[in-house]
């Protein structure tokens, strides 16, 4: 079953690592020669997908639109230079697909579920599509991509699906706790104390939304009034709620490994593995 379209919130201001995303948004920070948020992008696009909505913070000037679009003046000097190799690497979309952009105020709601919601509304979507965060992938080369191993997971286009990691047991309590039952979620915790944890499976940000399913993320966002020291208006809240309904959300394996830019830690580690491999 095909999936054409995605959706890959990119707005925040990325204070876990400050004082670089003072001056470099927190998806643009490099990882090899590439922007985390690009080996999401390039994923999802040999997946089929050839519409990707991007929810970007409405500070300018915006970094990530910069990226993607044509450097007009850059491909201009390759092209002169006989650089033809070099004005492939220049081109960071394919033809045919587009991006789509959504402005959302950093002062305004925050959490995973309100870019999912804005997106939904403002675009009016009703089917399943691909929601991948921008700072954290699946490192793969010569494998199954997070992409293909969340549609190979779904029997239907009215099933969501979310990815499926397995991290030590006192890792556990960093991430959100999910438990399975015949491949399908059945309960999922964040941030679990120790003595709770049931599970060494937890979710990353990668997943397929049904149509119902964002629904809900859409009337969770509407049904709240969460201040900006409350809480996040969390996607696994809804998600949760979507389950408890009699939601299937299947839970796709992976081969491959989690490599999160969102910490420096994270960050140096990913860049190790994906330097180290070429």
């Amino acid at each position: 079953m095909p999936i054409t379209k995605a959706i890959i919130p990119v707005a925040g201001w990325g204070t876990r690592r400050l004082p670089i995303t003072k001056i470099i948004e927190k998806s643009m920070l490099p990882v090899g020669n590439r922007p985390l948020v690009d080996y999401s992008v390039q994923e999802l696009v040999k997946a089929g997908v050839t519409d990707i909505y991007m929810v970007i913070s409405n500070v300018e000037p915006c970094q990530v639109r910069e990226f993607y679009k044509d450097n007009i003046a850059l491909n201009q000097y390759l092209e002169a230079r006989g650089k033809i190799d070099r004005l492939e690497l220049a081109k960071t979309l394919p033809e045919g697909v587009r991006i789509h952009y959504t402005s959302q105020d950093p002062s305004g709601k925050y959490g995973t579920a309100v870019p999912v919601s804005m997106v939904a509304e403002e675009y009016n979507i009703n089917e399943p599509v691909f929601v991948f965060f921008g700072d954290d992938f699946i490192w793969n080369p010569g494998g199954e991509s997070a992409a293909e191993s969340l549609l190979k997971s779904i029997k239907s286009d009215k099933e969501s699906a979310i990815l499926g990691v397995e991290v030590k047991k006192e890792e556990v309590v960093k991430y959100g706790m999910i438990d399975v039952e015949d491949g399908k979620l059945t309960r999922i915790v964040e941030k679990p104390d120790l003595k709770d944890v049931t599970s060494n499976l937890v979710h990353v940000s990668k997943y397929i939304m049904s149509p119902k399913l964002i629904q809900e993320m859409v009337e969770y966002v509407h049904a709240n009034n969460f201040g900006p020291k409350d809480q996040e208006y969390l996607a696994t809240d809804p998600l949760a709620t979507f389950v408890k309904k009699g939601g299937i959300v299947r839970v796709a394996p992976t081969t491959g490994e989690y490599l999160d830019g969102g910490s420096i830690e994270g960050w140096v580690h990913a860049n190790d593995v994906v330097c180290s491999s070429k």
